[in-house]
């Protein structure tokens, strides 16, 4: 069965992005339909897959990573707007059966993902 986890890293202060909010949707049509929101735990994970099983079928999804919230509640003084505020990754998912790892390292200024293991 496959599944499909996150992880991300704070590469501005070395370390996990332990609190950041994500969102996770399905992009099927002109409207996405949220799945899921969490909070991100102390290692920077979802604490568990953000699909898996029946609910974890081929398509095209978005994950959306609240950078700026984050980074002020960490004291970042950010200018109005954000350079990067609400930060969404559109991705496919093609076979049913492997393992999506989608990481994020982020910056106030920067990020930069892959497909992961």
């Amino acid at each position: 069965m496959g599944k499909l986890t996150t992880h991300v890293l704070d590469t501005m202060n070395g370390c996990p992005a332990a609190g950041m909010s994500v969102r996770l949707y399905r992009v099927d049509g002109s409207t996405p339909q949220l799945l899921r929101s969490v909070q991100l735990d102390a290692d920077g994970r979802a604490g568990g897959p953000l699909l898996e099983g029946a609910d974890f079928v081929a398509g095209r999804y978005r994950l959306v990573f609240e950078l700026a919230d984050y980074f002020r509640a960490r004291g970042v003084v950010l200018p109005d707007p954000p350079f990067l505020d609400s930060v969404p990754l559109d991705f496919g998912l093609a076979d049913a059966t492997s393992h999506y790892h989608v990481p994020l390292l982020a910056s106030p200024w920067a990020y930069s993902t892959y497909r992961g293991s």
